[in-house]
């Protein structure tokens, strides 16, 4: 099984809260961590610099097309940031609760 850490970013607590609960009930991520990150980026041509959430979903390879879907539905971002990093090593019983909990 090939775990996977997948990362965006949003505005809110509350927006944060939507897609971490949504992406759990369905099965798509078996945790999702929330931090307060502060972002400088370009965007529509001006230079913004504001704070941000930044949401890592933990999940593996077959389901990531599933959650990409899920945080584009309902990403409140007209153009969010969504990639996965492959997980170089984990713990096997970590690994085999990832697996369960995504069953």
């Amino acid at each position: 099984m090939t775990l996977l850490a997948v990362f965006t970013t949003v505005a809110t607590r509350e927006q944060a809260d939507a897609l971490a609960r949504a992406a759990v009930e369905h099965r798509l991520a078996t945790c999702v961590q929330v931090e307060a990150i502060h972002s400088t980026y370009r965007w529509q041509g001006e230079v913004v610099s504001e704070p941000e959430l930044r949401l890592m979903f933990k999940t593996d390879a077959p389901r990531y097309a599933a959650l990409e879907a899920l945080l584009r539905q309902q990403h409140p971002y007209e153009l969010p940031a969504i990639f996965a990093l492959p997980v170089a090593q984990a713990s096997t019983d970590y690994a085999a609760w990832v697996s369960t909990e995504l069953r």
